[in-house]
């Protein structure tokens, strides 16, 4: 899969894949990428169009312009035909209402997700950013649960992704105050996973690296971590044994053996699409 194919979701965000990796990139850079009604509805979409796409191994997920998403763009909920309480509405079955799934979407996503972090990642940006199976901020990003300043309490899935990342008085400490951190200083509480430079580059050689690797034990593990993290005893060592069950002897996992003992790189079968 080493042509690119790049295509737009409502105006908001932009996504391209090339050789098994999906860029998807908020474009709303005069705004610091906030969330109007369109960028919610985008990255949904963009969420949806990426699971639907075949061949792709991992995401990587940022901002275009000075930052990554400074929150939700309130002022654009006050003034146009898209009110706040549309976002807490449920549709089709979901578990999650729109606000939630523009992060918790990325959770359920079967592929691994890279956010790379600059600029100011507030709020909304925050929580999105925390639906990402890694995040890399850059040392000066600027990182806040902002909620509290507004006098609300996050509600975009963060209940489903701050807990497995930090202890329970730190997540409480960030939600109380909403204060800011450095990337470096979050990384120390564990909200992100890396601080580099440059982010997104730093972003793109691990999805890289994570492209050469089979698509099913990638897709696998994170069910597996994604499903078993929280999960009572029985219910996580039965869902390890079922999957490395599936895994064994399969193509996929006989083409890692032999690129191993031969060295060369293996040749994989994407899920829904030929090999690469």
């Amino acid at each position: 899969m080493s042509d690119t194919t790049a295509t737009a979701t409502a105006t908001r965000v932009a996504i391209t894949v090339d050789d098994h990796v999906a860029e998807v990139r908020l474009t709303r850079p005069d705004k610091h990428n906030a969330l109007d009604a369109a960028m919610f509805e985008g990255i949904v979409a963009a969420v949806e169009q990426v699971a639907a796409t075949p061949g792709v191994r991992a995401v990587v997920l940022y901002g275009d312009g000075p930052s990554f998403c400074s929150g939700l763009d309130i002022a654009s909920f006050m003034t146009g035909p898209v009110s706040t309480g549309d976002l807490l509405a449920r549709d089709g079955g979901h578990v999650a209402n729109l606000a939630q799934r523009v992060a918790y979407d990325w959770t359920q996503l079967p592929v691994p997700v890279i956010a790379a972090i600059h600029g100011a990642c507030f709020g909304g940006g925050l929580q999105i950013a925390l639906g990402a199976d890694i995040r890399i901020a850059a040392p000066d990003a600027r990182l806040s649960v902002m909620e509290i300043r507004w006098g609300l309490v996050p509600d975009m899935a963060i209940t489903q992704t701050l807990p497995r990342l930090v202890a329970m008085d730190v997540a409480k400490e960030l939600v109380f105050t909403g204060r800011r951190l450095s990337g470096e200083e979050a990384k120390e509480v564990g909200l992100v996973t890396h601080v580099a430079a440059d982010p997104l580059t730093a972003a793109r050689e691990l999805a890289a690296d994570i492209a050469t690797r089979s698509p099913d034990a990638i897709r696998a593990g994170k069910r597996l971590l994604q499903e078993a993290w929280l999960a009572a005893p029985a219910e996580a060592l039965l869902l390890e044994s079922e999957l490395q069950t599936a895994l064994l002897g399969s193509p996929n996992q006989l083409a890692a053996v032999t690129a191993g003992v031969t060295k060369e790189p293996a040749e994989f079968t994407d899920p829904g699409h030929g090999r690469g």
